[in-house]
């Protein structure tokens, strides 16, 4: 259940919902939460090389289509700084080696709480999450999939499907779990392919899939509209 309401003539100050509301949510075994849809939350986009999904998402903040603040880009190269740049918004390098992961994410986390982070995005960023970040941050990982999960999930997607030589493609965004690929779907959508395309054309077409499934469920996300039961979501229109 979604209930959103105007706060014109509500008395109640909402610093005092929670106790009145308590006994309600008690008697039912309800849980609940209370989202101000004038608080923009403040989201952390992860991005490594590709750049379409982050230009995607920046362009919609700057347009006003996102209701929410960006205070910082991190990324595992400097491919992308030109772009954060360009809007103006903080760009922080920090280099993921394999035999020195946890120094990584402790350094991205630190600069998270700094922020105060609300939720994070990835923008393609190919890194796999610890179990100990996902923890912190549960259902508030976004993640876009370039395959439509469950099919080819993992690694080089298009190149499997190619091979398979499927007629859809898809993508899809989902919140991270620490089972890779597996989180609740919030958003997928598909495009016809032909036994005339290339890999390379799979992978142009599923660019444009990508950006769109990803900003989707962002805004969903930011506008409070989903909400997540038994590893399933259910997105309020």
């Amino acid at each position: 259940m979604r209930v959103e309401w105007d706060l014109h003539d509500f008395s109640l100050p909402l610093e005092d919902f929670a106790a009145a509301f308590a006994p309600i949510a008690g008697k039912h075994e309800m849980s609940w939460r209370l989202a101000e849809s004038a608080k923009k939350p403040r989201m952390a986009i992860f991005v490594s090389k590709f750049d379409h999904c982050l230009a995607d998402l920046l362009y919609r903040y700057q347009s006003g289509e996102l209701h929410c603040e960006i205070p910082i880009i991190l990324s595992n190269h400097e491919d992308t700084r030109w772009l954060a740049e360009t809007y103006r918004i903080p760009y922080q390098y920090i280099a993921v080696n394999k035999d020195a992961k946890d120094e990584a994410e402790h350094m991205q986390m630190a600069i998270l709480h700094r922020e105060r982070v609300d939720f994070i995005v990835l923008a393609r960023y190919m890194q796999v999450l610890s179990p100990r970040f996902l923890h912190h941050y549960e259902n508030r990982v976004i993640n876009i999939h370039h395959s439509f999960l469950p099919a080819f999930n993992g690694a080089k997607p298009y190149h499997r499907a190619f091979e398979r030589g499927v007629k859809l493609i898809g993508a899809t965004s989902h919140y991270v779990t620490e089972v890779l690929d597996d989180g609740p779907i919030i958003e997928q959508d598909v495009s016809r392919i032909s036994h005339r395309d290339a890999l390379e054309d799979l992978i142009h077409k599923g660019a444009d899939l990508e950006k769109i499934v990803l900003s989707r469920a962002v805004k969903w996300h930011i506008d409070n509209r989903v909400l997540v039961y038994a590893n399933k979501t259910v997105v309020f229109d």
